[in-house]
């Protein structure tokens, strides 16, 4: 609002007399006390309220904040935040307690163990496990009960065919009535009968009437290593559905064996550490891959008692190779052919540190076909050193007749090398 000057009074005139509710001399042309003013029209408010006008197009500027002052809240939003959080900590609480309490036995029992979580891969038994390998041959090995004169025996056996033939050792039957009692690994049970038996070998075939059977599948003996894995399967000590695991500890250990004034037997055999016992005889050998590769047949011990032996991690199979042939022979004929090399052999003598003598040669058998004489000291046999005269014996009969092998002699000071076709015994 622009100043307005004080109204001027000329200098003759006096100054009026001071009325009352007028200003002051010298003070503002205005009163104060708009009241007081005796010229105002009573009639008239005593403020004058102006509304500002707004020019046209105008903004309404916005709303200034103070930092400071937070928003304002009612009572009931005040309320509701402690209210929420004191519902949400009390079923904490809650749940909390009830796991302790369960964890620690009271109310509703003890929860044992830890949480479940998924398997290792090693214990999802997959089929080429060792787990699962022993879940499939299982149906297909068998225990084999014998009665004789004497009691009976016990051993095993695994099924060779879909139509009951069964592969178990001679020396499981032998000394029974020809017949035997065949328990399955489900505990049914079904009579056999001796099919045939090769003594020496220590081989022999049950044939039980019941069909539809789950028969191995057999491997290749010859192809195997040193260090394979395998399972040995059978009833040892009469605990049937045993399953025991090793490797191949070594190939062609040459073991003789038998009763004393009986069969002498001869094995070419897989060693292994797979813990085998009595009863585990006759059962099956096989790879990592569920094939069988050989007939567990015998064990070596500390014991000098036979019934006292026990599992010292030296046991013996047959090769499935040698036993699958013998088997078959049986089958077809009734028995097993022998091979033969067409001569005697003693120990090379004193002083020899390797090789076996020949003390005699058949005119007319493979040895002498060869070119072999009475006195040749044969050193290796298809490249295996020979130290026994049974080392020959094993050996020789772990192949097929028709098979050639290499032998290397010595004849006085010169060692040689020769071809030999062994063939069948003409008995």
């Amino acid at each position: 609002m622009p100043a307005y000057p004080p109204t001027s009074v000329p200098p003759s005139a006096a100054p009026p007399a001071a009325t009352p509710g007028a200003p002051a001399p010298g003070a503002s042309p205005w009163w104060s006390d708009a009241l007081s003013d005796p010229w105002r029209d009573p009639r008239t408010p005593a403020a004058v309220v102006v509304t500002p006008v707004r020019p046209s197009g105008s903004i309404d500027p916005e709303p200034v904040v103070d930092p400071d002052v937070g928003p304002r809240r009612g009572l009931a939003q005040i309320l509701l935040v402690p209210l929420i959080t004191a519902l949400l900590a009390g079923a904490l609480g809650g749940a909390l307690g009830y796991g302790f309490s369960v964890r620690n036995g009271a109310g509703g029992g003890a929860v044992l163990g830890a949480q479940g979580s998924e398997a290792p891969a090693a214990a999802q038994r997959r089929p080429d496990s060792l787990a699962g390998v022993a879940e499939r041959l299982r149906p297909s090995v068998v225990t084999v009960r014998v009665g004789g004169r004497g009691g009976s025996s016990l051993g095993s056996g695994f099924v060779a065919s879909a139509d009951g033939y069964v592969i178990t050792n001679d020396h499981v039957v032998a000394g029974g009535s020809g017949s035997a009692t065949i328990v399955f690994s489900d505990g049914s049970t079904s009579p056999a009968k001796l099919v045939g038996q090769d003594p020496e070998s220590d081989i022999a075939v049950l044939k039980t009437s019941r069909t539809g059977l789950s028969p191995v599948e057999f491997g290749d003996s010859d192809a195997i290593a040193v260090g394979d894995p395998v399972l040995a399967f059978g009833s040892p000590l009469s605990l049937a559905n045993t399953v025991t695991a090793g490797i191949v500890s070594a190939l062609d250990r040459t073991i003789q064996a038998g009763e004393p004034g009986g069969t002498t037997r001869y094995y070419a055999a897989i060693q292994t550490d797979a813990a085998v016992n009595q009863g585990n005889s006759g059962g099956p050998l096989v790879d990592g891959a569920g094939r069988v590769i050989g007939v567990n047949s015998v064990i070596k011990s500390l014991a000098s008692d036979e019934q006292e032996a026990g599992n010292i991690g030296l046991a013996f199979a047959i090769p499935i190779n040698q036993a699958k042939r013998l088997t078959q022979e049986i089958i077809d004929t009734g028995k097993a052919r022998r091979t033969v090399i067409g001569a005697q052999v003693t120990n090379a003598g004193a002083g020899a540190a390797v090789g076996v003598r020949l003390s005699a040669v058949d005119r007319s058998g493979p040895a002498a076909a060869a070119g072999l004489r009475t006195g040749d000291v044969i050193l290796k046999f298809d490249g295996r050193p020979l130290t026994e005269p049974g080392d020959l014996i094993a050996l020789v009969r772990k192949y097929a007749p028709g098979s050639v092998v290499t032998v290397e002699y010595r004849r006085g000071s010169a060692q040689q090398n020769v071809s030999v076709t062994l063939a069948a015994d003409v008995k």
